[in-house]
């Protein structure tokens, strides 16, 4: 069994920033790839970033980047997502997740172990 403990969010104004962070129990961390998604009141789960097994190759959802990096620490067994330049409409609870697959992942059902969620509120 994997567990997937997100950092506590918070409330920021537009044009900051804020570091979440997600921690991983198990010894297997380092060998899967890992995703950040987000899920706004009255919306669909959606993309966040993705970052392969070593940390090498990262991706992001059109609207993140530029103002999202996402990293890891396999020794930490801990991914860590950025987030700069907020904006009211990043107001979210955002997820961290473990993908099934080795490749790019950026649909919710190629992740089998999902975080709790922490909220993220960004005010204009």
């Amino acid at each position: 069994q994997v567990h997937l403990v997100e950092s506590v969010g918070g409330l920021v104004q537009a044009g900051g920033s804020l570091r979440l962070s997600c921690a991983a129990s198990g010894r297997t961390f380092s060998s899967y790839a890992m995703g950040w998604f987000r899920q706004a009141p009255g919306k669909e789960r959606e993309f966040v970033a993705g970052i392969s097994w070593s940390g090498g190759y990262t991706y992001y959802a059109d609207s993140m980047k530029g103002r999202f990096t996402i990293s890891r620490d396999n020794s930490a067994n801990t991914v860590y997502l950025q987030m700069n330049s907020l904006k009211p409409e990043d107001t979210a609870v955002y997820y961290c997740a473990r993908s099934r697959l080795a490749g790019r992942s950026t649909s919710a059902s190629e992740y089998d172990y999902w975080g709790q969620g922490t909220q993220v509120t960004v005010s204009s």
